[in-house]
């Protein structure tokens, strides 16, 4: 089940709403935990079992962790409760071997054992292993807090009472975890940002309404812009590269550039509009990464959520800025993130072109060019080189065979022949595709933002709705705005969730 269909709008989506508020106070997470663990299984019962288990196991290891803590002898001179480290670091680590074995085993087994066929020359069988749906977020949920508990348990607040991160309520982890919004596509929850709201949710009217608008602004990146650009997207990428011209790979590149874009921002929009709905606020994701003017930036603004797991669990704990080779830690880092995303050497080396130009930038920070360039074009300069490192980055990220991601690049440059050219660009670049893709990169910038004072204040004005008319002309657009979002979902059978197999 996902966002964008007629099933979870019509009827999924306010079945759990009405049950939710009928309900008791005491009930309700009970009811949306069994709603996401509903929502989950549609998309396939075996993934389900998976899914259970990895909550069982680790919220286990949650209380193993926190009882090793002996909150029963005061703090020290230097405000530490006294507990038995090594205890607990042995199950910290025992756990986070669990959960990296796991998503090792669904989804690097294949190609661990295809990479050994190729070097060895041997025949091992490749297991048939059905990866579950958001194995990759949930799983690093689940890491986030074990490793929470145990940075947590023995620590004094300023009032020298010890403090928990730990909940002994087995309901209130499970839904943590499994909470359908977010549970397929991220963002990457902390249990410390949700805790609040898990134990006693508040729920305004305003958040209601601003829930609703996120969502359905969301909806329509999803629908309209990713939808429509992935359709003629999909076609360009199907064609194999010898009959491929440099303007039609160029073209497909940048599809896809944008696509990937609104349809995962679309999605952190749905899943942040729905959280409002039942008083949980989800971190932001994505902000506006696409008006970067550096690699850096872009990782500032793109899966912010990912990017803030990896700096807090594996870069500051490699020594980060402070100890240790910064270069190192930096390219294990998007090692890591090209890891991640998928079992294919594309996404490695995706991972690792994006850290090799961070490595640059940051050795180059600070050194002045012996010549003076405008402002105005070095910012030009400098966003043109972004997004041509973002926007060939996205073409190994798409094509899973790595032999074929490098030809499609050699053709965008024209440094490989071609038999012939088997369709020109006006084919894909018709009315249709020009009009929504004018559509899309507009909305890849923040005009509030960008044009002069007095415009952005009153654009802001109307999108906040200070004044009575003009919320109601933004809700009659809103309104419009999903109406046209419904007509193209029914109207349309094409409507993937890329991020769905991470």
């Amino acid at each position: 089940m996902v966002f964008s269909s007629v099933i979870f709008l019509c009827i999924f989506l306010p079945a759990v709403l009405l049950g939710y508020y009928i309900l008791p106070k005491k009930a309700r997470n009970c009811f949306l935990l069994v709603a996401s663990l509903f929502f989950y299984a549609c998309g396939g019962p075996a993934h389900l079992i998976w899914l259970v288990a990895s909550i069982l196991v680790n919220y286990c290891f949650g209380i193993i962790i926190a009882k090793l803590a002996d909150r029963e002898h005061p703090a020290d001179d230097r405000g530490m409760s006294a507990y038995h480290p090594l205890p607990q670091k042995i199950v910290l680590v025992l756990a986070v071997v669990i959960n990296i074995g796991s998503l090792l085993y669904f989804k690097y087994s294949g190609m661990l054992i295809e990479t050994v066929n190729g070097i060895f020359g041997s025949s091992i069988s490749v297991p048939d292993i059905i990866l579950p749906l958001g194995i990759s977020f949930y799983t690093f949920q689940c890491m986030s807090y074990i490793i929470d508990v145990y940075r947590t348990e023995g620590a004094v607040d300023a009032s020298g009472s010890c403090r928990t991160l730990y909940t002994g309520n087995p309901v209130k982890f499970a839904l943590y975890i499994s909470m359908f919004p977010q549970l397929l596509q991220g963002p990457i929850i902390r249990y410390p940002d949700v805790k609040d709201a898990i134990d006693a949710p508040v729920i305004s009217a305003d958040d209601f309404t601003n829930g609703i608008e996120r969502f359905i602004t969301g909806l329509a990146r999803k629908v309209i812009i990713a939808d429509t650009l992935g359709l003629v997207c999909d076609s360009i990428f199907e064609i194999q590269t010898q009959y491929l011209s440099p303007q039609v790979a160029w073209l497909g590149a940048i599809l896809y550039t944008l696509q990937i874009y609104f349809d995962f921002a679309g999605y952190t929009d749905m899943a942040i509009g729905l959280g409002k709905f039942f008083g949980v606020r989800f971190r932001e994701n994505f902000n506006y990464p696409y008006i970067s003017r550096s690699v850096t930036e872009f990782w500032r603004r793109w899966h912010i959520t990912l990017s803030n797991w990896f700096r807090d669990y594996l870069y500051i704990p490699l020594g980060g800025n402070r100890s240790g080779n910064v270069y190192v830690n930096l390219l294990i880092v998007f090692l890591a993130t090209g890891i991640w995303h998928g079992a294919a050497w594309t996404f490695l080396v995706w991972g690792l072109w994006h850290g090799v130009f961070m490595l640059i930038e940051r050795f180059l920070r600070g050194r002045r060019l012996p010549f003076r360039i405008p402002h105005v074009l070095a910012s030009v300069l400098k966003w043109g080189y972004t997004m041509l490192v973002v926007t060939l980055g996205w073409v190994l990220f798409r094509i899973e065979d790595l032999r074929v991601a490098l030809s499609y690049i050699r053709v965008m440059f024209g440094l490989e022949s071609h038999d012939y050219n088997a369709f020109s660009p006006g084919f894909f670049l018709d009315a249709r595709l020009r009009f929504f893709l004018i559509i899309a990169i507009l909305c890849c910038v923040p005009w509030v933002e960008v044009l002069p004072r007095h415009i952005g204040d009153r654009i802001g004005q109307f999108c906040g709705g200070s004044a009575a008319p003009a919320r109601i002309i933004r809700y009659i657009c809103l309104m419009a705005l999903f109406v046209i979002c419904f007509i193209f979902i029914v109207n349309s059978t094409y409507s993937p969730f890329i991020y769905f197999r991470f």
